[in-house]
């Protein structure tokens, strides 16, 4: 049987319900504790009695927008609930001057790597939100200027790749031990003299066979760690490029009780799965500005008690490169949090045009 949707739902409600609803997911949002008639009739300055509120109440946990999580008189609102609250009752506030220099100046690019800047708008985003921040970095799809091995030391290199269009990524790649820098030097020269101008999986495709056909000029210990240079980019088997969690502190400050805390550990864990990077980037793509996915709705986690704010930043010819988002508690300050994934999305798409 097919669910009513949050729009149907919300035109059965009349006004006085509306308002009642709207009043207990500001106090949940706040404090995260069920709320009471009294309460509720405090915040409405007495407009109407405790008896009066507790009718409505009643009614909305009926609609299955609210529920009882004890026997106190306390209601919260059910997942279904904040879905209709987002959906229909929300007012969405906007950036204080403040939050947008803040992101603006974190976000600035000069100078600094891709990878750099997402880590940076992350690290911005979630002490803004005071929750947990998460990008999906995008692989590199750029031309190739120039390839560098670089050592390290004892069994460790970077790869460093610069793009036509000057950004920056590093790699760290496990060598042989005692491996001679001179082998460093002919993989570094070897990609820059024939895959330069390529990107990454055009690289990967013509490597095989420009190796095959360098035999003589290649010794088998160059050819691995050319192999490995650009399998460092091209391994991975899904559509982004990289996850960055930053935060994850925060979500801790939320938990009081070993549910919640095995919650948070499944969160964690579904988190760090490849396949979790596939659907958030697939319901990125196929969605349209900021998305909302609450609790175990989430067609990403299903995890009860946990939702996500977030946005799908592109380039511009609009294809859609990554994610960032805000990821916490169910109580996530919606109003507050969503101008501030959009904004952080956009500037992050600006940097990238």
């Amino acid at each position: 049987m097919a669910q009513p949707s949050s729009q149907s739902l919300i035109s059965e409600l009349n006004q006085r319900s509306r308002e009642i609803f709207r009043h207990i997911v500001d106090a949940y949002v706040e404090t995260g504790e069920p709320v009471g008639s009294r309460t509720l009739a405090r915040r409405l300055g007495q407009t109407l009695s405790p008896a009066t509120i507790r009718n409505v109440m009643a009614d909305l946990e009926e609609a299955g927008l609210l529920v009882a999580p004890h026997t106190s008189a306390g209601r919260l609102p059910t997942e279904a609930g904040l879905r209709l609250f987002v959906d229909g009752l929300l007012e969405i506030g906007d950036l204080s001057e403040e939050e947008r220099r803040s992101l603006e100046s974190q976000c600035a690019a000069s100078g600094r790597s891709l990878q750099q800047v997402l880590d940076q708008a992350t690290e911005t985003l979630s002490g803004l939100a005071r929750s947990a921040a998460l990008v999906v970095a995008p692989k590199t799809e750029r031309p190739l200027k120039h390839i560098e091995f670089v050592p390290l030391g004892p069994g460790r290199a970077l790869v460093v790749l610069v793009t036509e269009d000057g950004l920056v990524e590093n790699r760290v790649i496990d060598v042989p031990l005692g491996l001679p820098p001179s082998t460093l030097v002919t993989a570094t020269n070897f990609l820059n003299a024939r895959l330069v101008g390529k990107t990454l999986e055009e690289a990967k495709q013509a490597l095989a066979a420009e190796i095959e056909a360098s035999r003589a000029e290649l010794d088998e210990l160059s050819a691995k760690i050319i192999e490995a240079g650009i399998g460092s980019w091209t391994g991975d088997k899904y559509s982004g490029g990289a996850l960055i969690l930053r935060g994850q502190s925060k979500l801790l400050e939320d938990v009081t009780a070993i549910a919640d805390l095995e919650r948070l550990r499944a969160l964690f864990e579904a988190l760090e799965t490849k396949e979790s990077l596939v659907r958030l980037l697939e319901a990125t793509r196929h969605g349209e500005g900021v998305q909302i996915f609450i609790g175990s709705q989430n067609p990403l986690f299903g995890i009860a008690g946990w939702s996500m704010i977030v946005a799908p930043y592109g380039n511009q010819q609009e294809q859609v490169l990554g994610a960032i988002g805000v990821i916490g508690p169910a109580r996530l300050n919606y109003a507050r949090i969503i101008p501030m994934v959009d904004y952080t999305a956009k500037l992050i798409g600006r940097i990238l045009g």
